[in-house]
């Protein structure tokens, strides 16, 4: 993957998710590619989007007081944030939730752990499509 150039602005990727070990694996593996911003709670990602918008979203389902599925209703019904990619990376292993995820639109559904490569493969697969890939519903219905 070629890092971006001097001067050019880095694509913006908020991080969702309560634990910290977590976000800061995130931040590791793409801080070199992406802009990083990282919140613990559904609360405050919200309140972040109210005045910012990413280019991207990564969200954990198990969080609380908020989970990531009220969450993402939530930014699903924002003005001007319904059309930002979101990317699930969670470690609920569950056909349910999966299913439940693709019908609040989301664009794949990634396994905690992960590995750094393979997130940024995901997330380049999102924000820079080209070749055909299947599709994560594609996905849900092989298995």
């Amino acid at each position: 993957m070629m890092k971006p150039k001097k001067g050019i602005d880095k694509k913006r990727i908020l991080a969702i998710d309560d634990a910290a070990i977590v976000l800061k694996r995130i931040t590791d593996a793409l801080e070199e590619y992406y802009d990083v911003v990282t919140v613990n709670t559904g609360s405050r990602a919200l309140r972040y989007l109210e005045t910012e918008k990413p280019d991207l979203i990564l969200l954990d389902i198990r969080m609380m007081p908020k989970d990531g599925f009220e969450t993402l209703q939530e930014i699903r019904a924002m003005e001007g944030r319904a059309d930002i990619p979101v990317i699930m990376l969670t470690g609920v292993e569950d056909k349910n939730a999966v299913m439940e995820s693709i019908k609040l639109g989301i664009c794949d559904y990634i396994l905690k752990p992960f590995f750094p490569d393979d997130l940024l493969e995901r997330i380049r697969q999102v924000l820079e499509p080209g070749e055909e890939t299947p599709t994560l519903l594609d996905k849900a219905e092989e298995s």
